[in-house]
C-alpha cells in the first residue's frame, strides 16, 4: 500500500494502463499534473487516500481465469458475454474515446497517425454500441427460446442475425487492425505525454477483448444454436 502512495499518478499508470480507470473515477489528473505522488495528489483533492489505494488494488490484482466455454449451455454462455465483454466494451469506449481526442487535439502535428485513429475509433464505437443492441434485443432473446434438445423450425429467424453479426465483428477487426497499423502495433512514441502511452494500452487491451468476445460468439455460441436444428 505505502509502495503505491509514494508513486506518482504518471508512474503507477505508465505501469499498468488499468490504472487510469480508477483516476479518472476520482478525477485524479494523471497526464498533466502526473508528476504528483498518489498522496499529494489525493490530499490536495480532499480524497480519502485508503479509498483509492482499494480501487487500485482491486484493478491491478485481477488475473485472468480458466473458463470452460465449450461446457456452458447457451443461456450461460450468453450471460458471461453480457457480463464480461458488452459492459466493458460500453464502459470502455467513452474512456478511450476522451483519451484519444486529448492526443489528438494537442499532439496531432507531431503525430498526424493519431487523428486518423482518433476517426477510426469512433467509427468503431457507434459500430459497436448499435452491434450490441441487436445482439441484446434479437439475436440472444432468440437464441434463449431454444431448447437444448434438436428442433424442427424456422432456422433462418436464428441464421440469418448470426450471419449480420458475423459480418460486424469482421468490420470490427478490420477497424483495430487499421488502428494496429497505424500505431505501429501500439508502440509508445518516444517522449510520449502518460495520456499517449495510457491510451494506447488501452486500445491495445480492447482489440484483445474483442478477438476474444468474437471467438465466443463466432466459435461457440452461433455453432452451438446452429446445431439444434434439426
Amino acid at each position: 500500500m505505502n509502495s503505491l502512495t509514494g508513486q506518482t499518478l504518471a508512474a503507477i499508470v505508465t505501469n499498468n494502463h488499468r490504472a487510469a480507470t480508477v483516476f479518472e473515477k476520482y478525477s485524479l489528473d494523471f497526464c498533466c499534473k502526473g508528476k504528483r505522488s498518489l498522496a499529494e495528489a489525493c490530499a490536495e483533492k480532499n480524497i480519502v487516500q485508503g479509498d483509492v489505494i482499494n480501487d487500485l488494488l482491486n484493478q491491478l490484482s485481477e488475473q485472468p481465469k480458466h473458463i470452460p466455454f465449450a461446457e456452458m449451455t447457451n443461456e450461460q454462455l450468453i450471460s458471461y458475454i453480457l457480463i464480461r465483454h458488452h459492459f466493458y466494451v460500453k464502459q470502455s469506449m467513452p474512456t478511450i474515446n476522451m483519451h484519444l481526442q486529448k492526443v489528438a487535439v494537442k499532439h496531432g502535428e507531431r503525430f498526424p497517425y493519431m487523428l486518423k485513429v482518433w476517426e477510426l475509433f469512433k467509427h468503431l464505437e457507434q459500430d459497436m454500441l448499435m452491434h450490441l443492441h441487436k445482439e441484446e434485443v434479437i439475436l440472444f432473446p432468440r437464441i434463449k427460446e431454444l431448447n437444448s434438445e434438436p428442433i424442427s423450425g424456422n432456422i433462418a429467424s436464428i441464421k440469418n442475425p448470426i450471419h449480420v453479426m458475423e459480418a460486424e465483428h469482421d468490420e470490427a477487426g478490420e477497424l483495430m487492425y487499421k488502428i494496429r497499423t497505424l500505431t505501429n502495433n501500439y508502440e509508445i512514441p518516444e517522449n510520449a505525454c502518460t495520456t499517449f502511452k495510457v491510451v494506447l494500452g488501452e486500445l491495445k487491451e480492447f482489440e484483445e477483448d474483442l478477438h476474444q468476445h468474437v471467438h465466443l460468439e463466432n466459435n461457440i455460441l452461433f455453432p452451438n444454436s446452429l446445431a439444434l436444428f434439426v
